[in-house]
């Protein structure tokens, strides 16, 4: 990726905040997921608001900071809170935190998110790890993008030698880990059944309404890609399922721990960050 001056400036100005890298991996947490936080070790903390060029979640479960800290024996960044396309249309709403993440040192990204599951023997509160997904939003955040960059390869996206440590890491702390294909519908609204059985037909196991473009936008930036779905409501139609936010916040800080106990358990099998 060409340098961006503005980017430069960002990283300047979180090193001088002691947010320095390098880190074993970045990590953006999704609705509810926030509980990672409690986990970490000399952290240091700067709110989204603060720093030039970045998004201010607006979805309630979000809660708007960068930490940097200590986790299961590796310095990791965590984004708690993420920006979603369907706030502003932009479907590159996390272009600058991931690229901030790059810049800084982080060796592979570990993405979370709260989803609906098509699923009904992996039901709410289970955890998913993805393997491929299926983009039904009609966005992609390279738009617009010069340059032979932006032709990204996605066979592989979610890189399977991370994805077998974490099912190495669930099987160390004990939590069941499935697998599962997610689709990525815009929202706000939720799918309609019609819409889940369309999905189902097309292979997902999950729906959701982030995740697939900062998979894509990581693939862009050369950070190899980890993402974990906690399940928080079956999908539309699927048992009777019909998903409401409150739903989403309530069974995803309830799963929370059990996240938090795999994503430490992972990073603990991450190589030391190197500069």
């Amino acid at each position: 990726m060409p340098d961006d001056p503005r980017i430069a400036a960002i990283v300047d100005h979180l090193r001088a905040r002691g947010l320095g890298g390098p880190f074993a991996c970045a990590i953006v947490t999704g609705t509810g997921l926030g509980a990672l936080v409690e986990r970490l070790t000399d952290a240091c903390s700067v709110p989204y608001r603060e720093i030039p060029g970045f998004p201010a979640p607006r979805v309630s479960g979000h809660g708007g900071t960068l930490h940097a800290g200590g986790l299961g024996g590796r310095r990791v960044l965590v984004f708690e809170g993420r920006a979603h396309a369907y706030e502003t249309g932009d479907a590159a709403a996390m272009r600058v935190p991931l690229s901030i993440a790059e810049a800084l040192g982080a060796h592979a990204l570990l993405l979370t998110n709260a989803a609906g599951s098509l699923r009904p023997e992996a039901g709410p509160g289970s955890l998913v790890a993805l393997t491929d997904h299926i983009n039904l939003s009609g966005f992609n955040p390279l738009v617009g993008e010069a340059g032979d960059g932006r032709f990204v390869p996605m066979v592989g996206a979610y890189d399977a030698d991370l994805r077998s440590l974490l099912h190495v890491a669930a099987r160390a702390c004990g939590v069941v880990l499935h697998e599962g294909v997610y689709a990525w519908f815009s929202g706000p609204s939720f799918e309609t059944p019609a819409e889940i059985g369309m999905a189902g037909r097309l292979g997902a196991d999950l729906v959701g309404m982030s995740t697939v473009p900062e998979t894509i936008l990581a693939r862009f930036l050369g950070l190899p890609v980890a993402a974990v779905s906690v399940v928080t409501n079956l999908a539309a139609g699927i048992g009777g399922g019909d998903p409401h936010h409150s739903e989403t916040k309530a069974v995803a800080a309830r799963a929370a721990t059990d996240l938090a106990r795999l994503a430490e358990a992972f990073v603990t099998l991450l190589p030391e960050p190197r500069a």
